[in-house]
């Protein structure tokens, strides 16, 4: 059945691409029947094409990748047909005539139809097929922590590497782990270079300077405006960072006797980017709380969170349809590491792929994750265009995410549903200490300033791809003030191993802006709808703020999502909120000596 739709949708994909005479003047009429035929075949092919990516994702066979880069060709030649193109371009000339709903959505068919241009098909082919190609080496790619005459001795799955670099102590051992885990890019130099390559062509060919140009125009903002407001939120956290470095330093000085220096090796911390810095903030354990949970307690849980704000259960297929937990030991299948939320049909059909353990850490993922699955819900409306129906911005929905994802972490939230019994509250400067360690504020010099300035010059000026590792790390020590074990030869390719170079290009600064964004929403949920603390408040069964935040949800990206921000919290982007949560923080580590 899904076969006979897709192959009749796309006998319909081939009429679009002739092209006839001059068009006569533009008749409101012919805008509408444009529309209504663009969202009937989006629906149709986009369903296809995530479809085949969800097969891809859980289950890594050479038949799924297959399903997936074919499904992706039939949606890329509807997207970026002629006939989409140069109707989408005719009928926005005539601007005075269009609604606001009918112009957003020709501005993103007509950004859409970038991704794939009809005009250099061969070019689109071939990079729907280098892209899966790329992403499925990553997802299967092997680790190995000892060879012998190029056998492995011992492989170790990428959750495991993980986990042991994050616990193990013996700076011998975390060191091999981390060359293990840099395994996947060294390889793969040439294979993102031909990625790149095929991306910044498919941008150019409707007037964009480069990939990267192509997606921060998505937020209607220019590169210049993109990389200063990233410069801006990396100078204006700076002080913050550098309190928590020098925190880090002299604790990982104590711990392995050794001194640090002015950048830290990263295989001394607890993730191999340098994103997350685990294991260094004081007091109890906070996996302890979940040694009688079970992995579907903790998905339950933060279920029973959003129903508890008035939001509808979720479908009956997300329960059944979605691939939740990890997989056991020794299954022959093997599946996506990460955490993500799909709207397959945009509509009700909405799945998520975890791997969730019970842990503090997959609790607040759990959080985050049914966030993104409620954001498809709401705006799944018959109001909203399916083109539209997607968050305000990228950003916007990745805000939503670690919103819910921080009120997990809320000390009044655990304390009702027992997972913080009596007698074991953090004192408040451990706590944002704890926070802003795991990611909360040491990510941002990464994205804001590692990735978003490498992928910067990785697309817009084309760096050479034999300078792509030594560029990392020259980056990686200018924002971060990490280095790696031992120098790193050119031949490497670090960074090629990052899944966000094939699953998420060009858009680290989605992260940047969604803290700042999420922030802004928290500070606005405390002060002026739950009248509590920031640090302290508790959005379980407050229909208030459910009413609240679905009224942003549900209009998808019908609204422009600066005017959105502005309209609900009162502001424009800014770090201000971001820097009054993490205020405390800094008396806190003037007091232990580390903030001066």
């Amino acid at each position: 059945m899904q076969r006979a739709k897709l192959a009749g949708l796309s006998a319909a994909l081939w009429l679009l691409a002739g092209c006839g005479p001059p068009a006569p003047p533009v008749q409101r009429t012919e805008v509408q029947e444009f529309l209504r035929m663009y969202d009937d075949l989006y629906r149709g092919l986009s369903t296809a094409a995530a479809e085949a990516q969800w097969k891809a994702a859980t289950d890594l066979t050479g038949e799924h990748l297959g399903e997936k880069i074919g499904a992706g060709r039939a949606l890329a030649v509807f997207m970026g047909s002629r006939h989409v193109i140069e109707n989408s371009r005719r009928f926005l000339r005539e601007r005075e005539m269009l609604t606001d709903l009918e112009f957003r959505q020709l501005d993103k068919i007509l950004l859409n139809a970038a991704e794939s241009p009809g005009t250099i098909p061969e070019v689109v082919r071939a990079r729907i097929e280098a892209e899966a190609n790329y992403d499925q080496a990553l997802d299967s790619a092997d680790y190995c922590l000892e060879r012998r005459n190029g056998q492995c001795l011992k492989p170790l799955a990428a959750e495991e590497l993980e986990q042991r670099l994050r616990s193990s102590t013996d700076l011998g051992e975390r060191r091999r782990l981390w060359e293990a885990a840099q395994q996947p890019g060294a390889g793969m130099r040439e294979q993102l270079d031909r990625v790149r390559t095929l991306r910044n062509r498919v941008a150019a060919e409707l007037g964009y300077s480069s990939y990267f140009h192509l997606r921060v125009a998505d937020y209607g903002m220019s590169v210049a405006e993109m990389m200063q407001l990233m410069d801006r939120t990396v100078a204006e956290l700076e002080p913050l960072y550098l309190a928590l470095h020098r925190y880090a330093s002299r604790r990982l000085s104590e711990r392995y006797g050794q001194s640090v220096g002015e950048e830290i090796p990263v295989h001394w911390l607890g993730d191999r980017w340098g994103r997350q810095w685990w294991g260094l903030s004081e007091g109890p354990n906070p996996d302890a709380a979940f040694k009688n949970r079970s992995p579907q307690w903790v998905v339950e849980q933060a279920a029973r969170l959003y129903t508890s704000l008035g939001w509808p259960g979720l479908p009956r297929g997300f329960w059944e349809r979605s691939d939740l937990y990890a997989l056991p030991s020794g299954s022959p299948r093997k599946k996506h590491s990460g955490a993500f939320c799909r709207p397959i049909d945009r509509d009700q059909d909405i799945r998520c792929l975890m791997n969730v353990t019970a842990s503090r850490e997959w609790f607040r993922a759990s959080h985050r994750e049914l966030a993104g699955a409620y954001y498809h819900l709401a705006y799944s409306d018959p109001r909203v265009p399916a083109v539209l129906r997607e968050g305000a911005s990228r950003a916007f929905h990745l805000a939503v995410g670690e919103l819910f994802g921080a009120a997990a972490g809320q000390e009044p939230y655990l304390r009702q549903i027992g997972l913080l019994p009596s007698g074991s509250e953090v004192g408040q400067g451990q706590r944002l200490l704890q926070e802003a360690l795991e990611g909360d504020v040491v990510a941002m010099p990464w994205y804001a300033g590692v990735l978003s300035r490498f992928e910067y010059e990785l697309y817009e000026q084309k760096l050479p791809v034999e300078r792509f590792n030594r560029r990392w790390w020259e980056l990686a020590a200018r924002y971060q003030r990490i280095r790696p074990p031992a120098a790193r030869g050119g031949d490497q390719c670090d960074p090629c191993g990052l899944a966000e170079m094939a699953e998420a290009p060009a858009q680290a600064y989605d992260y940047a802006i969604a803290q700042l964004i999420k922030h802004q929403l928290h500070d606005y949920i405390a002060r002026n709808l739950l009248k509590q603390s920031p640090w302290q408040c508790n959005y379980y069964g407050s229909r208030e703020v459910g009413r609240w935040l679905w009224e942003i949800l549900s209009q998808g990206a019908m609204r422009d999502w600066r005017q959105l921000l502005r309209e609900r919290t009162g502001e424009d982007l800014s770090s201000r909120a971001m820097l009054a949560y993490y205020e405390p923080l800094r008396a806190y580590l003037a007091q232990a000596g580390t903030g001066q």
